[in-house]
């Protein structure tokens, strides 16, 4: 590829738009499902206010980043060829059944939290990672 974004087979635009995407779709769902979150986490709307950051957020877009660029490194493992919106998304499925949802049971159940929460934020982080999975897999990594 000689893609001036691209490095040992790695597109990083692919990785950056991937990143991005999953940002957005994390607001629209998090705004339309915010009352259901709230109840979740045991807060109120004010108390979320209360606490504004933007520390939150420029952790998330990092996070996404970095997710991204793992899940291409994952995809580009396949082998040459086989990058493709198929396998982008069936490898972000495989890696958010193995490693995401898992973490985020344990982790709310050790914390004790609402089956609801670990539900709300387990669809959020599948559809992220099909995303992601469906553009890199799309744009090749």
């Amino acid at each position: 590829m000689g893609d001036a974004m691209a490095f040992a087979g790695m597109n990083y635009l692919a990785v950056v738009i991937a990143a991005v995407a999953g940002f957005a779709f994390g607001a629209v769902y998090y705004m339309t499902l915010s009352q259901q979150w709230l109840a979740a986490v045991g807060l109120t709307k004010e108390e979320v206010s209360a606490k504004r950051s933007p520390a939150p957020f420029i952790v998330s877009i990092v996070a996404l980043l970095v997710m991204a660029f793992v899940l291409a490194g994952s995809i580009g493992h396949l082998g040459a060829g086989q990058v493709t919106l198929k396998n982008g998304v069936i490898s972000a499925l495989i890696l958010w059944a193995g490693f995401v949802v898992t973490t985020l049971a344990v982790n709310n159940a050790f914390g004790q939290r609402k089956v609801s929460l670990t539900v709300i934020d387990g669809i959020h982080w599948l559809g992220v990672l099909v995303i992601q999975g469906a553009i890199i897999g799309a744009m090749s990594v």
